[in-house]
């Protein structure tokens, strides 16, 4: 991952009460998966497992920075379990969440959805579903 120091210079761009959620979510994804692999967008980061693959067929979450909230993204979030009903989207496989404010974010759900995301394996999951169709 990208040294903190150059973290903060990237966030000093945005406003600072979204800066929190993104290093918060940054913290999960170190501690959850501390060999992730980082990038840096236009418009945020994405984590994923580099021995595994690229950022789709590896992907952990993605971070998108928006102009007054943050977008925690997962490629494959469709094939996550979300009793909570938190995720959005109707893309085929990719599923976010909206994060407005660092105090009002379900901190524990988040951590259990990257978690789930981290350990997820794409070919496993469509081959073994395939052989049961």
């Amino acid at each position: 991952m990208f040294p903190e120091r150059y973290i903060e210079q990237y966030l000093l761009q945005i406003p600072p009460e979204l800066r929190d959620i993104v290093l918060e979510i940054r913290n999960i994804v170190a501690s959850v998966a501390p060999g992730a692999t980082e990038k840096q967008h236009s418009r945020g980061f994405s984590y994923y497992h580099k021995e595994r693959g690229g950022p789709v067929s590896a992907g952990i979450c993605q971070i998108g920075i928006f102009g007054d909230h943050i977008r925690l993204a997962f490629i494959h979030g469709a094939f996550l379990d979300d009793p909570e009903g938190m995720l959005r989207g109707k893309e085929k496989a990719k599923r976010y969440m909206p994060i407005y404010s660092y105090e009002e974010a379900p901190w524990e759900y988040i951590r259990s959805l990257i978690e789930a995301h981290s350990r997820f394996d794409p070919y496993t999951y469509f081959k073994k579903n395939n052989e049961t169709a």
